[in-house]
C-alpha cells in the first residue's frame, strides 16, 4: 500500500486524520485533502486500497470493491495498516486521531470504530454501511454521515439501516442529507466511466468539505493542548 502523508508546519505534536478514499482508489483528490488537513494543523494520512493502484475501469473496481465491503475483517485489515503508520510518524498524537473517508474509504473508518478503536471522531460520505450486529455498540466516538438525497447506492432504505444501527448502539451520531445530490457528489469529474448514479455537486462538495472540518474542530481541535506546549499561552480557564 502506498499512502500520502502530509505534516503541517512546525515540530510539535499534533492531532492527526486518517483520510480514506472512495472505492476507485487512491488519487490526487484524496491527496489535495490531505495537504488541505496539514494546512489547518493536522498530521493526515490518505491511505491506499489497491495496493498503489487505481482503479479506472468500473468492472475491476466492482469487482474487488463489493467483496471487500461484504468482509468487515478485511477493511479493518487495510484500516489498521494505515493506522499503523500514522502512529509511527514521530509527530502524531496516538491518542488523538480522527478517521475520515469517502465510499469505500469511509467504510473503513466505520469498521475500525466497529472493532473499538480509540479515534476522537469518524466522518464519512457515501459510506452509510451497516456492521455486524451489535459491533457498532464498540464505536467510542461521534459518527457523522453525509449523503446525497438521490444517491442510488445508498438509498433511503440504506440510510435508515444505518441510523437504526447506530440509535441503538448509542452513538452520538448525525446524518445530513444533500438535497439533489447523486452518488460521490464530493469528488470532482473523472476522466474515465463511472458507476451508474455518480455525479458531482458542486455546492454540496464545498459544503461537505466544510462539514467535515466542523467535526474535526470539534472533536479534533488543533489547538486542545496549546497551555502544554513550550512557548505557548493558553487562555483563562486553567
Amino acid at each position: 500500500m502506498i499512502g500520502h502523508l502530509t505534516l503541517p508546519a512546525g515540530v510539535d505534536r499534533r492531532p492527526a486524520v486518517l483520510l480514506g478514499p472512495e472505492g476507485m482508489g487512491l488519487s490526487d483528490v484524496e491527496r489535495r485533502r490531505a495537504d488541505a488537513l496539514a494546512e489547518l494543523g493536522y498530521i493526515a494520512l490518505a491511505f491506499d486500497l489497491h495496493g498503489g493502484r487505481y482503479l479506472g475501469d468500473p468492472e475491476e473496481m466492482l469487482a474487488r470493491c463489493i467483496p471487500l465491503l461484504a468482509d468487515p475483517d478485511r477493511m479493518r485489515g487495510i484500516g489498521h495498516a494505515a493506522l499503523d503508520v500514522l502512529r509511527t510518524e514521530p509527530r502524531t498524537d496516538p491518542d488523538r486521531i480522527a478517521a475520515i473517508g469517502y465510499g469505500t474509504g469511509g467504510a473503513v473508518g466505520l469498521e475500525l470504530g466497529r472493532d473499538g478503536v480509540n479515534l476522537r471522531a469518524i466522518g464519512t460520505v457515501n459510506a452509510l454501511t451497516t456492521g455486524r450486529p451489535g459491533e457498532a455498540a464498540r464505536i467510542r466516538c461521534p459518527v457523522w454521515a453525509g449523503v446525497g438525497s438521490e444517491d442510488p447506492i445508498m438509498p433511503p432504505a440504506q440510510r435508515e439501516a444505518f441510523t437504526a444501527e447506530m440509535q441503538a448502539a448509542g452513538v452520538d451520531w448525525r446524518l445530513a442529507v444533500y438535497g439533489g445530490a447523486l452518488h460521490a457528489f464530493h469528488h470532482p469529474p473523472v476522466d474515465h466511466p463511472t458507476v451508474p448514479g455518480v455525479g458531482y455537486h458542486p455546492r454540496h462538495a464545498q459544503r461537505a468539505w466544510r462539514d467535515v472540518v466542523d467535526l474535526l474542530a470539534e472533536c479534533l481541535p488543533v489547538t486542545e493542548d496549546l497551555g502544554h506546549v513550550p512557548g505557548k499561552h493558553a487562555g483563562a480557564g486553567h
